[in-house]
């Protein structure tokens, strides 16, 4: 079942951790078949070293296995609440990477301040609230991804696809897995090069003009970056 989408999400497993965005199991992805409503995500606790594509897991969006043998991710739940609520994304990663977990650690939302973080991300990339010890002790993971989804109110999910869980760290997303492995890549350098550009000059400021150039030269509906 889903054979091809269980060896996408394989392959994305195994991108994350190869882009040094994931120690130890400290990770996973997913993808969603909309047509079918499964969800292929990796198992929970299987070393990257170990795992194969029939590990992979499949459940529903109501979170029932439909195959494998072992136990999907602990955070399914958090990427079941997106997939219901995202409704044009196919794909979440989430990571430990070392820059954005400092800055979810933090509290800080990642702030637009280069072309960099730009051409990717159409605003500040969002660091969600405190959760109360009824959603810790409750759900959580269906709590954290509730508590993502409240950012994204008055967000555009598809223009800054990704976010930044406090105390916790980075979940991004894509039109395809592949793409939400790119955002991780993309989330933690923007990370870094933000960390060491407030070092340099703590009051930097953007030019909003510029922002919106960037993501829309990508982006946009007359986009031009790229063999179009």
């Amino acid at each position: 079942m889903l054979e091809t989408l269980k060896e996408r999400v394989f392959h994305a497993n195994l991108d994350i951790i190869n882009n040094g965005l994931v120690l130890l199991t400290w990770g996973n992805a997913s993808a969603i078949d909309r047509e079918t409503g499964l969800v292929v995500i990796k198992p929970s606790g299987v070393s990257y070293k170990k795992m194969d594509i029939n590990d992979m897991v499949i459940v529903d969006l109501n979170g029932k296995q439909v195959e494998g043998n072992l136990k999907p991710s602990s955070d399914t739940a958090t990427h079941l609440e997106l997939y219901r609520n995202f409704t044009e994304i196919g794909g979440i990663v989430h990571t430990h990477s070392t820059y954005a977990t400092a800055w979810a650690q933090a509290g800080k939302s990642i702030p637009i301040i280069g072309t960099t973080h730009a051409d990717y991300f159409a605003n500040d990339v969002p660091c969600t609230r405190y959760m109360a010890d009824s959603e810790v002790f409750g759900d959580y993971e269906l709590e954290t991804g509730k508590a993502i989804v409240r950012v994204f109110e008055k967000l555009n999910p598809n223009e800054v696809p990704g976010v930044l869980v406090k105390n916790h760290g980075p979940f991004v997303w894509g039109k395809d897995v592949e793409h939400a492995v790119l955002h991780a890549i993309v989330m933690e350098e923007v990370a870094k090069i933000a960390h060491l550009s407030f070092l340099l000059n703590p009051n930097l400021t953007m030019n909003k003009a510029l922002v919106r150039k960037h993501y829309e030269r990508k982006h946009g509906k007359d986009a031009y970056y790229g063999q179009h």
